[in-house]
Order: structure tokens, then C-alpha cells, then sequence
């Protein structure tokens, strides 16, 4: 976020605001007090990424998700698995979809992974600039969980409903800028 913002600017803080934005409004998360939580919450809560990246058309676009690197030792690969489809199986209905003149139709179902609700409890910690832009969303709500942790504003909210967890630092973003 850090590098993203030192890149792109003002476009840049706008882009990761309009994600912010999303989580908020679709209810994804619940401001949680940080004297409220014991220090093993606090200590697994997943911390939230946002990557910004320039898209071909020139606008920037933030994509943010948990790091839920954290949860692998406590996770089986069955309860981590996401709703996505092979490549392999695009590849071959595309073919056949071809082959036999088939009309396709594209459709992209806006914060997907946001519609689910969760089935457990999972805190995610929001850092500095992360925290202060959603403050900045909505202060009645957010600002009064607010506290300082090592000289960083911090704000613990709770999941909801799904949030995409990264599984590495290349997943999902390809070129996108990494985290500082």
C-alpha cells in the first residue's frame, strides 16, 4: 500500500478507498475493541493487503484481501479450498463452445467472495493508512475502535462474510505492487 501510494498518488488512495468502501458496504466487517480481545485474537488475526495496480485502460484499482498465511497450520487444504474452476476446464467449454458456434456470455459478480457469510470467527487487523482511510468512510462507526499499537494506528474488525484470503504473494495479483 505504502509503495502504491508513493507511485500513484492521490489515484492510488482513492483506488484502495473505493475497495474500503465495498467491505463496508456489503457489511463485510464488524469494528471490534482491541482491549476487548485477548492477546491470542489479536496475535491471529489476519492482517489486511492491498495491492494497487494500473490497468491498460489507465485507471488504478485496488484489490485488497486477508493474509491468511496465518491460519495454514490450523487449516485443512479441504476447509481452505475456494469456489474457483480449473483452467483446464475454461479451456476445454471454450473449445467446445467454438466448435459448435455457442453464444457465451461473460458476467462478473461484483466482491464475489463477499457474499458468503462466515461460518467461524476470524479478526482482521487493518494498519495505518488502511485504518485511517476507513475511518474516513464512516468516523461515527469506526473511529472510537481506533487505538495505537508500536506507534501505528490499528483497527481489529471482524469477518462477516468472506473475504479472498491470499495464499502467497503472487497469487492473485500477478504484476501487482507487493506490500512494503
Amino acid at each position: 500500500m505504502k509503495k502504491g501510494i508513493k507511485v500513484f498518488g492521490e489515484p492510488g488512495v482513492t483506488a484502495a478507498l473505493d475497495e474500503l468502501k465495498q467491505l463496508h458496504d456489503r457489511k463485510v466487517l464488524e469494528p471490534r475493541s482491541g482491549a476487548n480481545l485477548t492477546r491470542k485474537d489479536k496475535k491471529c488475526a489476519l492482517n489486511y493487503l492491498m495491492f494497487l495496480k494500473k490497468k491498460q485502460c489507465g485507471r488504478i484499482k485496488g484489490r485488497g484481501c486477508a493474509d491468511g498465511r496465518k491460519q495454514r497450520a490450523t487449516t485443512t487444504k479441504e476447509e481452505a479450498s475456494s469456489p474457483t474452476v480449473a483452467i483446464e476446464s475454461v479451456m476445454l467449454t471454450s473449445v467446445i463452445d467454438a466448435k459448435e458456434n455457442r453464444d457465451v456470455a461473460i458476467v462478473d459478480i461484483p466482491g464475489a467472495f463477499m457474499q458468503a457469510d462466515m461460518d467461524e470467527l476470524v479478526h482482521m487487523k487493518l494498519e495505518g493508512k488502511m485504518a485511517e482511510l476507513l475511518v474516513m468512510l464512516d468516523p461515527k462507526l469506526y473511529r472510537k475502535y481506533i487505538q495505537v499499537e508500536k506507534g501505528r494506528n490499528v483497527l481489529y474488525v471482524e469477518l462477516k462474510k468472506h473475504c479472498t484470503a491470499l495464499s502467497g504473494p503472487h497469487s492473485y495479483f500477478g504484476d501487482s505492487l507487493q506490500p512494503s
